[in-house]
């Protein structure tokens, strides 16, 4: 993993940002169905309308999700999870059944951490 070419590091360097797991998680409960740029921004609390952006054109650059244009005025971007993204759901659901369950250590570990005097 300390290698540059290693798979699982150039993996996490990819889907590492919050809001590009978040993208996957929400259209994961739409699959196979797809949603529109502005109601996965509205299933994202928080996310810019430029980090979305960002997070989805890696995402579709990865062939994780895939990018249909309406060609209306204006045009209406579509966004699905391609085979490959949703091959991605699973692990990173037990990334975040993980997170969900050790958190509170964490938390209470970087609590302790704080309240020592430093060594």
């Amino acid at each position: 993993m300390l290698d540059p070419r290693c798979p699982t590091r150039q993996l996490l360097d990819r889907i590492g940002t919050k809001w590009t797991s978040m993208a996957v998680k929400v259209l994961a409960e739409e699959a196979p169905g797809e949603l529109r740029f502005a109601e996965l921004r509205r299933r994202i609390p928080g996310v810019s309308q430029k980090m979305l952006s960002v997070a989805l054109q890696s995402l579709v650059r990865d062939g994780l999700v895939a990018r249909r244009v309406e060609p209306t005025v204006p045009p209406a971007a579509h966004y699905r999870l391609t085979e490959l993204g949703l091959s991605l759901e699973r692990p990173l659901s037990a990334l975040r059944v993980w997170a969900e369950t050790h958190m509170p250590e964490i938390d209470r570990s970087n609590q302790l951490a704080d309240e020592s005097p430093p060594s």
